[in-house]
């Protein structure tokens, strides 16, 4: 059984136990688990008979070589501050992590619709499908990669110049196992993170795990409002002239509603 800890997260633990039922009562059986929470060690008690325990220590990850930051950002502005730090051209080639399988897809489209050409890969995609994603990556045709931690497994991309964590997951150990897609071969790479209220716990244990603190950065959004205002004008471009003392109006209002929220 390979990837333990990943079935564990993708729920497929009951499906694991009942394959394990049908299978021969003699037999040689191996786990292997990149990490041991103790749902693991649970999993391996009942389907292992008096195993021997083998723990590989990993490889060093070379955290001297990677720049490692992290905006502290709500939410809903998370896309909105991932289409501007991509629209850098120092953004050469860039792995952007989610959570979830879902959560890809949307960044990916939304960063489509940005003008940024990118591609998803997740468990969601069929095998075709995951390597057309990885070859585009490769060969330059889509400069971000959208992945999911279980797809990531195995994806080894040279000259990843950025990974950002659009979420923070919520083992620490696959923090280490991002980042590490950058800095290889003795290059450079830097971490972004960004953390909403929601995942400072997250944070805090990954911080913990890699006896460092992230560099934080700043970030103002743009004003809602703004946005709100080129919107109307271009719908309303035609009507402008009819109703120009009530909309001035009622911009100015929502102009100062908008820019005393995003100041909150």
């Amino acid at each position: 059984l390979d990837e333990a800890d990943r079935m564990l997260d993708m729920g497929f633990i009951k499906d694991v136990s009942a394959i394990v039922r049908s299978l021969p009562k003699e037999r040689q059986s191996l786990m292997f688990s990149a990490t041991m929470p103790k749902e693991i060690s649970d999993l391996a008690s009942r389907i292992l008979n008096e195993p021997v325990r083998i723990e590989v220590s990993p490889k060093p990850v070379p955290t001297d070589r990677i720049i490692e930051q992290v905006y502290h950002v709500g939410a809903s502005a998370k896309r909105a501050l991932l289409t501007e730090i991509l629209r850098d051209p120092a953004m050469a080639r860039v792995i952007v992590f989610t959570r979830t399988k879902h959560g890809a897809n949307r960044v990916a489209e939304n960063l489509d619709k940005a003008g940024i050409t990118s591609a998803a890969i997740h468990g969601n995609k069929s095998q075709n499908a995951r390597q057309r994603a990885l070859a585009d990556f490769k060969s330059g045709k889509a400069r971000v990669l959208v992945a999911t931690d279980i797809a990531a497994r195995g994806i080894d991309v040279a000259d990843v110049s950025h990974v950002i964590n659009f979420e923070l997951p919520n083992l620490p150990e696959s923090y280490v196992h991002r980042i590490g897609r950058t800095a290889r071969a003795g290059a450079q790479g830097i971490a972004i993170s960004f953390c909403d209220p929601a995942e400072r716990s997250f944070l805090r244990g990954i911080e913990r795990l890699t006896k460092k603190t992230l560099t934080q950065m700043s970030w103002t959004p743009p004003p809602q409002s703004q946005r709100s205002a080129e919107n109307r004008q271009g719908q309303n471009q035609g009507q402008r002239h009819q109703n120009h003392g009530h909309r001035g109006k009622s911009h100015g209002q929502g102009h100062h509603h908008q820019h005393r929220r995003a100041a909150a």
